[in-house]
């Protein structure tokens, strides 16, 4: 099959996709051995730890949504559904191991949406106890939503090139 035929860019990716996921052809190990080296806990433990604090994490944001309507709703939304995406954030921990993952998140390809994603959890919570604005309070949960959702784009290959080429299929 030769370069110029329209399958060719699929296969490529398919290709590239294998690789990053086994490891081949790069200085890194592939995904499977980075969390299997990552812990010293059962690979059954990871994923139990794993689920447990991300569905406590998504328990946590839509708690934190359903009582932003009660008495000082927005301080206990505010508090609820950053410590919602603190522990989604933080359930990856079981699987990498918290130095692997830490190393993970500075990497080149995501240190941005990662620094975005930090100050975007700071900015809530000073917008709530510091400023006591409501409407930054919002503001900024919308932009930890939008930055934690790039930020966990960044682990899946291809993905942020998806979202951007549908943005810009449904823009131009």
């Amino acid at each position: 099959m030769s370069d110029s035929s329209p399958t060719s860019p699929l296969l490529g990716t398919m290709d590239k996709l294998r690789k990053q996921l086994s490891g081949e052809g790069d200085d890194e190990k592939g995904l499977v051995t980075q969390i299997s080296d990552g812990s010293t806990l059962s690979w059954s433990t990871r994923i139990k730890g794993f689920a447990i604090c991300f569905i406590l994490g998504v328990v946590f944001s839509f708690l934190g949504t359903f009582l932003l309507f009660t008495k000082n709703g927005l301080t206990v939304f505010a508090i609820c559904y950053t410590f919602g995406n603190l522990l989604a954030l933080g359930s990856t921990c079981f699987l990498m191991g918290p130095i692997n993952q830490l190393k993970r998140m500075f990497k080149e390809t995501r240190i941005i949406a990662t620094i975005v994603v930090l100050i975007c959890l700071a900015l809530t919570l000073c917008a709530v106890f510091w400023w006591n604005n409501k409407g930054l309070a919002i503001l900024f949960c919308i932009l930890q939503f939008l930055a934690m959702t790039w930020y966990s784009l960044s682990y899946i290959p291809f993905a942020r090139d998806a979202v951007k080429k549908c943005f810009a299929g449904c823009l131009g």
